[in-house]
């Protein structure tokens, strides 16, 4: 039961992350203890997003493509196009150099849109 590992990774994840008020998981995390448990323990929303019981073959998940969108990004990044490191630490590092130059490559999109001009380097 994926339920069991995913209260470690939440309890850790909200010890060093600025609380959310809204978690997306899929089917393997239903079960009325567990989004009970989340609710208590966290004060958020777990929302389990599921097929629709009624349609057959593949169907496009409600946010399931805000996470795929995210891994293709990341998986651009050359040194995550591939698992070469052999500590998690290292590919931890990794993961937010390559988030970092996503992030600042769309701050400097938005700054260049702003000035209607080059970005100018000081």
């Amino acid at each position: 039961y994926d339920g069991h590992a995913a209260r470690q990774v939440l309890t850790t994840c909200f010890q060093s992350w600025i609380a959310s008020k809204k978690i997306w998981a899929d089917g393997g995390y239903r079960g009325e203890k567990f989004v009970q448990w989340v609710k208590e323990q966290f004060d958020c929303i777990f929302e389990v997003v599921e097929k629709k019981k009624t349609d057959k073959g593949f169907q496009v998940l409600p946010r399931r493509w805000v996470v795929e969108r995210t891994f293709a990004w990341l998986g651009r990044s050359r040194r995550l196009s591939k698992d070469y490191e052999r500590k998690p630490t290292s590919s931890t590092s990794h993961v937010y150099m390559a988030s970092i130059r996503l992030m600042l490559r769309r701050i400097c999109k938005e700054r260049v849109l702003l000035q209607g001009t080059a970005l100018e380097v000081a």
